[in-house]
Parts: structure tokens; sequence; C-alpha cells
């Protein structure tokens, strides 16, 4: 059988097979085989340049000049081009030239710029692509002052990775985007109060670090999926939880003093993280997530300031009866001990069920108050009307102890004779 090459194929085709190559390479290297082929670069939509595309040349300021050559070069080219993506090192003056050029067609812009050096002014020319830019993606930058972009009303997508930036620089980034779906601030320094109303946005993910200050005030009636790590103080307002299916509130480091939010009717998934979190907060994110469906605790310690202290007790038969629609439980061993108290479990009854509770996972970490322990977690698989699984986790727990020797003993035999709904790890 004969064997046709590419030279064969109608123009159409080899347009359209051209135009799935991205890589700044890969176009360099097409473009150089024929005339044919390099007629082809007007007509890409995206231009990806990696991070290490021009380490090979040179050393210095090398590598970026040859970078500001062949991306000017190439954008100028693709007449149609709707997506740019550059993580390798670049001159920044260059960008407005970029972005006038290509301001009419681009869609999606994506940047890794230099954090040594402050962009306030350079990111201003934005706005050159207001009139078409969907999705703006940054990475490493370093702000001290809000940019000028104007109104990017069909901005949908903005995301912002490892940056330096004042809460007036991110307030005022997001006023400018007042159309936003989705919204990504993830491993940026950020002190003060982020606040800001988005009447569109379904996905949220703020990730701030570096400071034990920083609050949170926000109004997205329509916002189903919001992840927030880092704030001491969040508030929910606007409407915000009335669609919200997915809810995650963690600090690593320092304290949750304060969560403020309305009823979450929609809530299918609810996780709690963090070394310690005020227990006001806590029963107020409990309270407002009734009907929550799948629960995370992971808290360590509760008290506010520097002050740690354990989970006060916990009702078993009232919390169950609070969150009457939970099929998924996975507790950590702070909240799990605060369910072990003496008097946790003084309201059980016959008459008591848990209606819904499909899988539990335990972490236990300690076997103080061992028949407390045992008692709740043969209380949680009696009660449990429609119990798969249980997976008791035994984590970091000292072994230099007889209790801990007995513990882990007297939780092998409740396994086995649990007809194989509990499992240890």
């Amino acid at each position: 059988m004969e064997c046709i090459g590419m030279d064969a194929l109608p123009d159409g085709v080899v347009q359209h097979i051209l135009s799935q190559v991205s890589n700044a390479r890969d176009v360099a290297a097409c473009a150089g085989v024929s005339r044919c082929w390099r007629d082809c670069v007007p007509y890409l939509p995206a231009l990806y340049f990696p991070r290490g595309a021009f380490e090979t040349v040179g050393g210095g300021s090398e590598p970026v000049a040859a970078a500001d050559e062949a991306i000017c070069r190439m954008v100028d080219a693709a007449a149609r081009l709707e997506e740019l993506v550059v993580y390798c090192p670049f001159s920044i003056s260059l960008l407005p030239r970029w972005l006038a050029a290509r301001g009419s067609t681009l869609r999606v812009l994506e940047l890794r710029v230099d954090s040594s050096i402050d962009m306030h002014g350079h990111l201003d020319c934005v706005a050159l692509a207001a009139g078409s830019l969907e999705e703006l993606r940054l990475w490493g930058l370093s702000m001290s002052r809000p940019p000028a972009w104007g109104p990017l009303d069909r901005l949908r997508v903005l995301e912002v990775v490892g940056a330096v930036l004042h809460d007036a620089v991110v307030n005022g980034a997001v006023a400018a985007c007042p159309n936003l779906t989705d919204l990504a601030l993830l491993g940026c320094e950020c002190a003060g109060e982020v606040a800001f109303a988005l009447p569109l946005l379904e996905r949220c993910r703020l990730d701030v670090i570096g400071s034990n200050s920083c609050a949170l005030k926000m109004a997205a009636p329509r916002v189903q999926s919001l992840e927030l790590q880092g704030f001491g103080w969040s508030s929910l307002g606007g409407g915000t939880g009335s669609r919200l299916k997915h809810l995650t509130i963690s600090k690593n480091a320092g304290t949750v003093y304060h969560v403020e939010m309305g009823k979450l009717l929609e809530l299918e998934q609810l996780q709690l993280r963090g070394v310690q979190w005020s227990w006001a907060a806590i029963t107020s994110v409990l309270q407002c997530a009734s009907e929550v469906k799948h629960l995370v605790m992971k808290v360590e310690f509760c008290g506010d300031y520097d002050m740690l202290q354990p989970f006060p007790e916990v009702d078993l038969v009232e919390f169950f009866n609070s969150h009457p629609k939970l099929r998924r439980f996975e507790i950590h061993g702070a909240m799990f001990a605060a369910l072990c108290q003496k008097n946790s479990l003084k309201k059980l009854d016959s008459r008591f069920v848990i209606p819904c509770l499909e899988e539990i996972l335990v972490t236990v970490r300690s076997p103080l108050n061992a028949e407390q322990k045992l008692s709740t977690l043969e209380s949680l698989v009696r009660y449990s009307a429609r119990l798969r699984r249980m997976v008791i986790r035994i984590s970091q727990m000292k072994n230099c102890h007889d209790a801990a020797d007995d513990f882990f003993e007297e939780i092998c035999k409740f396994a086995y004779m649990s007809c194989g709904r509990v499992r240890i790890e």
C-alpha cells in the first residue's frame, strides 16, 4: 500500500492538524518544514511557551532576550490567536505590545511573572483585551496597588497563584471583573480584609498564607463550591449559602475565630479543618449546615486566642438529630473524644435512630477514656440503620503503655463481632 504523506492532504486538513499544535518549540519546528506549513501559523488558536523553553540559549539575560524575540514574532504572526500561555521568563514591558496586537481575539491569557518586580502599572495593559478576554491566570506576581483594568465585563475566570498582594489589590482586581464565575487565589500572601460581591460566581477557592489577621467578607448568591483557607474571620452574606453544595473552611496555622453565614439548605459536603477553632465558630457552622450529607471534622483544638483547649462535651443524640441527612461522617480524634464524654450517651434509648448514616471514618489517637470510646463506637453501629462501613484509624497512638495494647485489643474484638462492617487501619 502506498504511504500518503501530509503533502497529499488538502490544505484545509493540514491547517486543521497544525492548529492543534501550541507548544512554541513544535510550532517553530513545523514552520521550518515548508512554506505551506509556515502559512498555517496565522491560524494557530493557541501558543504555549513552557518554563524552560529558552534555557539552552546562553546565560544571564540571553534567554530572556531570546524569549522576547520569539514571543513577539509568533504573536505577530498568529493573527487569530485566542490563547497565550507564557511560563518562561520574559520582559514584562513587552506585554502591552502583544495585547495591542491580539487584544481583539485573545480569550485566555496565562502568565508567570517575576515575583521580584512590583507589577503595579505593568499589568494595566490587560485592559487592552477587555473586549474579548474570558480567562486570566497570573503566577508569582507581587503588586502593591490595585490594577487599572477598568471593567473586564467578559472575564469569567480569574486565577492568581503564589502572589504577594495587599487586600486593596485583591479587592480592586475582583471589583474590575464583575461577571466572574470562577475565582481562585491560591497560596497568596495577604493581610487585612478581602471584600467583594460577585452575583454570578459559582466556584471560589481562596487560600491565603503568611498572616493570622486576614478576614473575608463576600457576597455570592450563586456560589456552589467554596474553599476557604487561612482566614481568621469570615462573613458570607448576600445569600451566599443559598445554593452552596460544597464548603471547606480550614486554617493550617493560627485560629479560626468567627464564621458568619446563613442557612445552607442545599449543602452536600462540609469540611472543617485546622489546628485551632473557637467553639463558637464550630457550633455556628454546624447549626447552619443541618442539611449536610458528608461531614469532615479535622480540628485539633478549641479555644480563643493562644489557649489550646479540648472540645467541650457533645451530646451524640442531639448531634445526629440536628443532622438527620448525614450519610458520611469523617471524625478526627478531638471531635470523637467530645462525643465520648461521660454524659454524651445519656439520652440514648430504644427509639433513637441515625436514619441515613452509611459510612463512618473515625481517627483515634489516644487510649484515654477507652470504655466510653468503645461504647460510642458500639452505639454508632447499633443505631445507624443503614450503616455499611465503619473504618477505625489508629493514628500516632503511643504504644509504650499497657492501656494502649488493651484498648487496641478491645477494638479488634469489636471489629470481629461487627459482621464485616468495621475495619481497622
